[in-house]
């Protein structure tokens, strides 16, 4: 829990010292639906004052029918509790249909609202917490809550209201032996409060330890190549139950409190009961009451106790529900780090775009002392392609994160077409700009689809020149269904260079008029490496083009080359003025491409 906290500090979601979210921040998801809660709420006010009634019913029955011997009566009274067991029957279904529909509508409402907020943080965001840990709430949490909107919730009022006409229509049967019940109220509240608390902290504890399985889980199974390959399956697998066994035993501090709240209130309240019975035994001795209405008095007394047992075992799921609650909440709250102006302004619709970057200093938020770039200054022309080298570190991939605008500068700005994005909407500058990075992002769906995700409204014909620019259609039309195969799971059934291409045809088809290479053909072999340079020297034609490069094919046919080290700019020119007049690019050419040299 102490890890969990920590980073819910960190990312400013939850104040030092602050109260537990309330479950009642959910009231705003509810209130779109207020008519089935009304209809639930009427069904609700239905079955229980037909369950009470029968209370009546039963005294009438022995009062009037059993003690006086009348069959009429007998009879009459019989009816009259199928009419209520019809009744109540008949409220139960449409209260559960109603109120379960409202709770499957709010959670499926809170996962959207959860999940479109996760989509719009920054990366400064998924430097502190880790991928499995936010994929648990929006399912593992909003299951949670569903369980208690769709369930808990509607038994909670039920038993409330069951208690409330439970405690009036003891007092009107018997104030005597209703005063006598009332002295155990307060022994009753006493452990709801004191176990309440300790149930809600060890709830969010317990919910936190299933977020560490999910986010373990998740990291080594996507890695499972990996695991494999080192043989680091045992250790794995030690280190996963040992997160199962905490939450385990964290589980078992919740169950424990739970079950003592629970035996306490019972305790008290049949307890009491059993005094109550044996008091009110008396007075029908002494005939200051009619059997009926002790009976009657006994039937509303194990309603009430029922009801107050049930609020218990409800207690406990609303604690839960309120950890579960806090958590997804904490989500909600969390205010991006990039967000557009409330007034932006247009970036000029040229093509192809200037790229500017004026005294530009950046360090990452997880390492705030370092700098990444220090008073970067540089411009790219219209149609004009440079590429970016130095070592490792150097803060070339850095450059394409703030031209995307994942991160805002410390110092200095970023124009594109002489505007500062920072003034722009960000979708607006963000559809000029085409990505093809190192790590070829490849989604779970086909392969017509993988590159439609560059231009959604793109048609099939549009999809296929694509592919065909990135010399992609040949090895997709040999798949089983052609455009239309599935490529599994982060494109598993792909190899490193089908990948690639299929990630530049996708930046093909978005048409960009800022096209960002990082290494974009790195995991092209030679062959297919000439053939999508071909390609990548047509669809860069009259396009701003940024390439980070380590192969000498793609420094070569820069216009001109940056040199950067340490977030500095230690050079420019072309590739032959460099060798001559550049001490660090001649090393790293030497390094690297020595052999085409």
């Amino acid at each position: 829990m102490k890890k969990n906290s920590k980073i819910a500090n960190e990312l400013g979601i939850r104040d030092k010292g602050k109260k537990t979210t309330s479950i009642l921040k959910i009231l705003p998801f509810l209130k779109p639906y207020k008519l089935n809660i009304i209809y639930a709420f009427i069904f609700l006010i239905i079955t229980s004052s037909a369950t009470l009634s029968v209370g009546i019913g039963v005294k009438y029955l022995i009062d009037e029918g059993l003690v006086q011997r009348n069959t009429e009566i007998l009879n009459f009274g019989i009816i009259f509790l199928l009419f209520l067991v019809v009744t109540i029957s008949t409220g139960t279904y449409f209260r559960f249909y109603f109120i379960s529909w409202v709770g499957e509508r709010v959670v499926a409402d809170i996962r959207i609202a959860v999940y479109s907020r996760v989509l719009r943080l920054s990366p400064v965001f998924f430097e502190k917490i880790r991928t499995g840990e936010v994929l648990t709430r929006i399912t593992a949490d909003t299951s949670v809550l569903q369980s208690i909107i769709g369930s808990s919730l509607s038994i909670a009022l039920r038993n409330f209201i069951t208690l409330l006409g439970g405690l009036i229509l003891l007092f009107f049967t018997s104030p005597k032996l209703t005063l006598l019940a009332s002295l155990v109220i307060p022994a009753v509240i006493v452990p709801i409060i004191f176990y309440g608390k300790r149930v809600r902290r060890l709830s969010r504890a317990s919910q936190d330890r299933i977020a560490d399985i999910g986010a373990y889980a998740e990291e080594s199974i996507n890695a499972i190549e990996t695991v494999q390959s080192y043989s680091h399956e045992k250790i794995d697998r030690d280190n996963f139950n040992r997160e199962v066994e905490n939450t385990f035993l964290t589980s078992l501090r919740r169950i424990y409190a739970r079950a003592m709240l629970g035996s306490v209130v019972i305790f008290l309240v049949f307890g009491s009961i059993s005094l109550i019975l044996w008091a009110g035994s008396i007075d029908v001795i002494n005939k200051k009451i009619t059997a009926g209405s002790l009976t009657s008095f006994v039937f509303y007394a194990v309603i009430v106790a029922g009801a107050v047992g049930a609020l218990t075992e409800v207690f406990g799921e609303l604690q839960r529900g309120a950890g579960a609650a806090e958590r997804l909440f904490e989500l909600l709250e969390v205010k991006p780090e990039i967000v557009s102006p409330k007034v932006s302004k247009i970036i000029p619709h040229d093509e192809p775009s200037k790229v500017e970057f004026n005294l530009v200093s950046f360090s990452y938020p997880s390492r705030p002392k370092t700098s990444v770039i220090n008073k970067l200054t540089f411009t790219v022309d219209p149609g004009e392609k440079v590429a970016l080298v130095g070592p490792s570190g150097a803060g070339k991939t850095s450059i394409f994160k703030l031209l995307l605008r994942f991160y805002d500068p410390l110092e200095g700005e970023i124009k594109i077409n002489n505007i500062n994005i920072r003034e722009s909407k960000i979708s607006d500058f963000r559809t000029r700009i085409g990505l093809v990075s190192q790590d070829s992002v490849i989604f779970s769906t086909s392969a017509l689809e993988n590159i439609r995700y560059g231009k959604p409204d793109a048609t099939v014909e549009e999809v296929i020149k694509a592919a065909s620019s990135a010399m992609a259609t040949e090895f997709i039309e040999k798949m089983p269904d052609g455009f239309n195969t599935f490529l599994g799971e982060k494109g598993v059934r792909l190899s490193g260079g089908q990948k690639q291409r299929i990630s530049i045809a996708r930046a093909i088809l978005r048409d960009p008029s800022i096209l960002l290479l990082d290494e974009a053909t790195s995991a092209l072999d030679s062959e297919n490496e000439k053939l999508v340079q071909t390609a990548l020297s047509s669809v860069m034609k009259d396009r701003t083009t940024i390439v980070i490069a380590h192969r000498l094919s793609t420094v070569v046919s820069a216009n001109r080359i940056l040199i950067l080290n340490n977030g500095t700019l230690q050079g420019i020119g072309t590739h032959q003025s460099l060798l001559s007049n550049n001490s660090l690019y001649s090393k790293l050419a030497k390094l690297q491409f020595n052999h085409d040299l």
